[in-house]
């Protein structure tokens, strides 16, 4: 259920106790309307650091490029707080546009993922991802599982493959040397992987993985 509020002190006492706990980390504003989403669920930041440390790992030295496992990204460089969002995982490597404000960065990441959850607006940023200049695009989806990677093309985010448990279709990123896919949690031995397990309605449900391969083809990470 969506609240709009007008009270301007019940909205700034709001902002300042979010601030205090912490909980306003992930807090994005859309063009002045603040959005307040609620802390992700255990699984979703589950993925976010393990995505950040993968992905910090094949850039090898943060020279080669930075990870961050949430960061500020607006079209502004002053007066940003009117207007950013917050994807789960950003890539920002050497030469790229974007400017690092130190609050924020002006311009956006050449990698970002977005881990879709229960009626957030995950796919409503695209355009607004595509106006900051993303090069690529991770989303995934978890009701029902898949991977979908968006790249940068004329100026608009644009699909260029998807990849689901019926169809395990490797997606090759041109921005990072990987190769991503979903792989049903059956395929991959227990031992090489954090399977994820979750109740539901009194059921045990175990999720699929995420493979990444190295462009090198020796590199191979399970998720």
């Amino acid at each position: 259920m969506a609240v709009y509020i007008t009270d301007p002190d019940l909205e700034k006492r709001l902002k300042s106790e979010r601030e205090a706990n912490g909980s306003d980390r992930l807090d994005e504003v859309w063009d002045g309307v603040y959005f307040m989403p609620r802390l992700a669920n255990n699984e979703h930041q589950f993925f976010v650091i393990q995505l950040a440390q993968v992905f910090q790992s094949v850039l090898g030295n943060l020279d080669q490029g930075m990870v961050y496992p949430g960061v500020n990204v607006s079209n502004r460089e002053k007066g940003w707080k009117k207007n950013y969002r917050c994807p789960d995982v950003a890539v920002f490597l050497p030469g790229s546009k974007a400017k690092n404000c130190g609050t924020h960065w002006h311009g956006g990441p050449d990698f970002a993922v977005e881990i879709v959850s229960p009626k957030d607006r995950s796919r409503e940023k695209l355009p607004f991802y595509s106006s900051v200049g993303v090069g690529e695009l991770l989303l995934i989806d978890r009701q029902p599982w898949s991977l979908e990677l968006f790249r940068l093309q004329g100026g608009e985010l644009v699909s260029s493959g998807r990849s689901t448990i019926r169809q395990p279709v490797l997606l090759v990123s041109s921005v990072l040397p990987v190769k991503i896919r979903l792989l049903p949690s059956g395929r991959i031995p227990r031992s090489q992987t954090l399977a994820w397990e979750r109740r539901a309605n009194g059921k045990k449900h175990i999720r699929p993985c995420l493979e990444i391969l190295h462009h090198d083809g020796v590199q191979r990470r399970i998720i």
